[in-house]
This record gives C-alpha cells, structure tokens and sequence, in this order.
C-alpha cells in the first residue's frame, strides 16, 4: 500500500501507509497523559519489537497528497481529555507534515479509554519478574546442558584412556 510516490532525478520514493501509522503512533506517545493508541498494556510492551502492534487502533488514509488519520488513544487519569486530544491532532500533523511533506487533512482522535498510571506500572513490574523468571530457567536449562555435556565428555575420555 503505497501512500506517495515521489519521483526523483535517480528513481521513486515511495512512504506507505505503514509508516504514516507508525509516525502517528509514535507522536501521539510523546503527548504526556497518553498511551498508545487503545492497545492495552501487553500491546504496549510488544509493540516495542512489533511494527503490527505499534500501528494498532490508527487507520490511514491517503488521497493524492492528502492524509486523513483516525487514531484511539487511552488517556491517564486526572488528564483533561478535551486538551490531549487536540495535542495529539497538533503533534500527529505535525510530525507526518515536517516528515513526509504530506497535507494532514484531519486527524481524528477517539479517547476509548482512561487509565491509572499505578495499574500500568504494577503490570509493567508483574511482566519484568515473569521475564526474569524466564531468563533465569531458560539459564537453569542450559546450565543442565552443558553439565550434562561436560559429563558425557569426560564419560568419553575415561572410555578412550
């Protein structure tokens, strides 16, 4: 899905739709009092490492050299709803202007949640200790490896003597 093609002296340019999510995505977390676009806790840890889930709850459209943008955001509590949400339409223009030279015809925001920071930060420490326990059995298992390799070794070595 190609969003511009841009001819150039040397050949084309072409920025799609996925990128434009992406940049929206990004620019709306740089607004304080919002996370990511209506994903919930575990996408938002896993779209750190997934582009799929960095793009989710964004839809991007592109007419000629217009963008229409429609985004849903989940908004910390205490927040005035009303004011980050026009931040987000400000930031999300913005950037997709400044970074692409695309016309930003509307960017829609849709608040679907409110969030306590508390909650995002007690999940966020559940989620570390289960990776540490993880990391620390997948060392345990291969600790056991390597024992058990050392041993078949040596197992060999006392048969060749």
């Amino acid at each position: 899905m190609n969003a511009k093609k841009e001819y150039l002296k040397n050949g084309q340019v072409h920025i799609s739709t996925d990128v434009l999510s992406i940049i929206t995505s990004i620019a709306a977390r740089e607004i304080e009092g919002v996370q990511d676009a209506s994903s919930g806790f575990v996408d938002e840890i896993s779209s750190l490492f997934n582009k799929k889930n960095n793009t989710k709850g964004i839809k991007i459209e592109v007419k000629e050299n217009n963008v229409y943008i429609d985004i849903s955001i989940n908004v910390e509590y205490g927040y005035n709803v009303h004011k980050v949400a026009e931040a987000v339409q400000s930031r999300v223009a913005e950037k997709i202007e400044n970074m692409t030279e695309l016309n930003v015809t509307s960017v829609n925001v849709n608040v679907s949640n409110v969030f306590l920071k508390e909650e995002i930060e007690e999940k966020e420490n559940d989620k570390n200790k289960e990776e540490k326990q993880e990391v620390k059995e997948e060392i345990a298992e291969e600790t056991e490896q390597d024992t058990s390799e050392e041993k078949d070794i040596e197992e060999a070595e006392e048969k060749e003597e």
